[in-house]
């Protein structure tokens, strides 16, 4: 297996980050296998979605619907104000996915990218770990 981590800043703000660029960049000339995009954060996790028509804003917008950043609906409250919905997000959008690689280009579909999400204002630094399993 190969790996390697990348160190994204999101900064003081909630943020998604596509990441497609580094995977592709990553798995180039690999050939055929799987890559894993992982992050080990409690408070971020990794999704495929579209992004740059407006989905990015409508994601965050989703899951603070969802997941409301009341500080009282939670017992987890140290931090800045909703960091306890920080936590449940990842049980949502999950620390990793596992995208096929074929020739040395990550499967993706046509309107597919790979995205950091990052909800967590309180950490502006994220760790991402990309890996790649020959097949």
């Amino acid at each position: 297996m190969e790996t390697e981590v990348l160190t994204i800043t999101t900064g003081r703000q909630r943020a998604i980050v596509d990441l497609t660029a580094d995977v592709s960049r990553f798995v180039a000339s690999k050939g055929d296998g799987l890559v894993s995009v992982f992050v080990p954060h409690a408070t971020a996790g990794v999704a495929i979605i579209e992004t740059g028509a407006g989905s990015d804003a409508d994601f965050l917008d989703r899951i603070d619907a969802l997941i409301p950043r009341d500080d009282s609906l939670y017992r987890h409250r140290h931090g800045s104000p909703g960091h306890g919905a920080d936590h449940v997000i990842p049980g949502f959008v999950g620390p990793s996915v596992t995208v096929p690689v074929l020739d040395g280009v990550a499967a993706l579909g046509t309107w597919q990218s790979i995205v950091l999400v990052d909800v967590n204002a309180d950490n502006p630094t994220r760790r991402v770990r990309l890996s790649f399993l020959a097949g």
